[in-house]
């Protein structure tokens, strides 16, 4: 008989010490134990099967608009004029779509329901039988790009928006295909000032509703609210703490009054039920959650000095975060592209490009400054240089500290591979000077080698977003877990080349024509969770917060990764899937979060499945 996790729990004996990690050994499963055999079954039923997946930009412009305009094209043998779109309905879009690709949309649906009914409150029923209930309070922190932004304008060009999502709803799809221009204009920030454009304002939505779903059909937190509600949380137990993506991590407490508010909900919370909170954060929430503890602590910030987090946080889930940020930032900003879009097929391409070409992407990108607090942290000592880098593998032809690199090189004395230090330079070099300002101005990406930097950096904002140049709070008794999926390709750098067109504001773009020496379409991957590579998401947890310069109070840090294991016949992935995303349904991470906010966290054995160990150990950062 197979055990899930809760029963494997429910026969160690209460008296059994914290066993150390578990590291699983890849060549073989035999050995294998806990988790392992669970997922080793699994893997005999459910082959793995590699699928390229559209992520919310490919799925937002390229799937429909793309869909319309390269089909119209080519119908009509002739170039779509944007125009004709102006006065399309949702309805009339549905009738342009070939009879075809709707009825595999349908089965898509149906198969997708089908799929995921296994895990609709079953995990939280299941613990709820066990004996766990409501304990802390709950606040979550959600990632980038999954809160709804909704408009509340009421100038000439918002008021036919007021109220409607202009991000994360079919509002936001209609708008971007019938009113591109009015779209562009509200959803990007003000260039200079990182604020609200004239006469344009969206705010964040409000309450689950802002995370449960991003668009019908399209869940992102609901799983974790279905099996909450499944062990007694409700609204009086648990909160979203959503926020607008868009802002910088300053400009959240200037505009919005962010953080002001999540401690004022805190304290809150914990006087109301006298229960320290339980900050459960995912991807970029997590990185918004270390600077909210290093803002709430501050004098002239949030003022609630050293002993704050100690007080009111009993522990911080930090879900698939992205600690020291994503390689696919990088190229995101500085021409607009990422896997999804230089590995579509030609005819999506096309749609895409002329919808929303590279330039504009790009632009539209470095216009929502909250993205690029995701760009790479730590430079070459966690990256990697140009011929070596941590998470290298044996016999690579590449190393992946060359992170942006040159197929054929010309004469030109910027046609040189770079590293992450250099890549980073080459991109305040050749952008914008409102870019490069909004970018210097709010972020830092380097290293604090000393016991005296870290301290001295404890009154510079930008650096708090970074793990590696601020510590931790001084929280001997709040406890950290680490959850995250491994064993999903990841981008992890690229080949490009240079844009010779005069009229283009892009330096440089994929090379999307390589497919050699272990690149597919110009971009290189390496382990990860398919958004987030494991240097990321795991050196903090394994080894980073284990120096006593990161985490002078010795906070306790527990690391869970979860294997991806995906269903072949689930869009989502199904129920072992370790996808960036899609992990937030899956039934094992929500017994895990469930374990820890109930109170009985201790009961969760550490577990690795990857390298990250090995990778930390050759990373060259040393405590003092």
């Amino acid at each position: 008989m197979i055990l899930r996790p809760r029963d494997r729990a429910a026969q160690r004996s209460k008296t059994e010490p914290i066993s150390p990690p578990i590291v699983v050994d890849q060549e073989s499963s035999s050995d294998k134990v806990d988790f392992d055999s669970l997922e080793a079954t699994k893997r005999h039923a459910h082959p793995k099967k590699q699928r390229k997946r559209s992520t919310w930009l490919t799925f937002t412009i390229g799937g429909i608009a793309g869909l319309l305009l390269a089909g119209a094209a080519a119908k009509n043998q002739d170039m779509v004029r944007l125009e004709l779109l102006r006065d399309l309905s949702l309805d009339s879009i549905i009738d342009v779509i070939p009879a075809g690709i709707l009825k595999e949309a349908s089965d898509i649906s149906q198969r997708e329901k089908a799929a995921v009914s296994y895990d609709s409150f079953s995990t939280g029923l299941a613990l709820k039988a066990e004996g766990l209930v409501v304990n802390h309070p709950v606040v979550m922190v959600p990632g980038v790009i999954s809160t709804g932004l909704e408009s509340w304008g009421t100038g000439e060009k918002s008021r036919p928006y007021f109220r409607k999502r202009l991000w994360g709803s079919w509002s936001m799809l209609r708008a971007m295909i019938t009113d591109r221009a009015s779209w562009k204009q509200h959803i990007m920030l003000d260039k200079y000032h990182g604020l609200d454009p004239p006469d344009i304002k969206l705010r964040a939505a409000m309450g689950f509703d802002a995370t449960d779903f991003f668009v019908t059909g399209y869940w992102i937190w609901s799983k974790i609210l279905e099996n909450l509600a499944s062990i007694g949380y409700d609204p009086t137990s648990a909160y979203t703490a959503s926020y607008d993506w868009r802002l910088a991590y300053l400009n959240l407490e200037v505009r919005d009054h962010y953080f002001s508010r999540l401690k004022a909900h805190i304290e809150l919370a914990h006087r109301l039920s006298g229960k320290k909170v339980a900050l459960v954060a995912h991807s970029m929430g997590s990185q918004v959650a270390h600077y909210f503890f290093k803002w709430v602590e501050a004098e002239g910030y949030g003022d609630g000095g050293p002993s704050w987090v100690d007080e009111h946080i009993d522990s911080f889930i930090n879900i698939s975060g992205c600690m020291l940020g994503a390689i696919k930032g990088l190229p995101a900003v500085l021409s607009g592209e990422m896997r999804d879009t230089v590995q579509l097929n030609p005819v999506a391409v096309y749609g895409l490009e002329k919808f929303f070409g590279r330039q504009e992407r790009a632009e539209i990108m470095r216009a929502m400054p909250g993205i690029s607090s995701m760009l790479p942290k730590g430079g070459d000592a966690i990256w990697g240089n140009l011929t070596w880098a941590p998470d290298d593998e044996p016999g690579q032809d590449i190393s992946f500290g060359s992170t942006l690199k040159y197929a054929q090189k010309n004469s030109t004395t910027d046609s040189q591979n770079m590293t992450i230090t250099e890549s980073m330079q080459f991109l305040l070099d050749h952008s914008d000077n409102w870019y490069a300002d909004q970018l210097t101005r709010n972020y830092s990406h380097g290293v604090a080698l000393t016991h005296k930097e870290i301290e001295q950096n404890e009154k510079i904002p930008l650096k708090w977003v970074n793990p590696l140049e601020s510590r931790l709070p001084l929280a001997p008794n709040m406890k950290i877990y680490c959850f995250y999926g491994v064993g999903k390709p990841t981008e992890r750098s690229y080949f490009i080349r240079s844009v010779d067109d005069p009229n283009s504001n892009l330096s440089v773009v994929i090379d999307s024509s390589i497919n050699e020496q272990g690149s597919d379409h110009g971009v290189t991957l390496g382990e990860g969770d398919g958004t987030v590579p494991i240097l990321s998401s795991g050196y903090m947890c394994s080894k980073g917060w284990k120096m006593k310069r990161y985490n002078p109070a010795g906070v306790q840090i527990k690391t869970f990764e979860l294997m991806h294991e995906p269903d072949s016949f689930d869009i989502r992935g199904g129920p072992t899937t370790a996808d960036h995303v899609d992990i937030l349904g899956r039934p094992d991470l929500n017994e895990l979060i469930l374990r820890v906010v109930a109170g009985h966290g201790d009961e969760i054995v550490e577990t690795i499945h990857s390298k990250i160990l090995e990778y930390a150990e050759k990373v060259p950062i040393y405590d003092d």
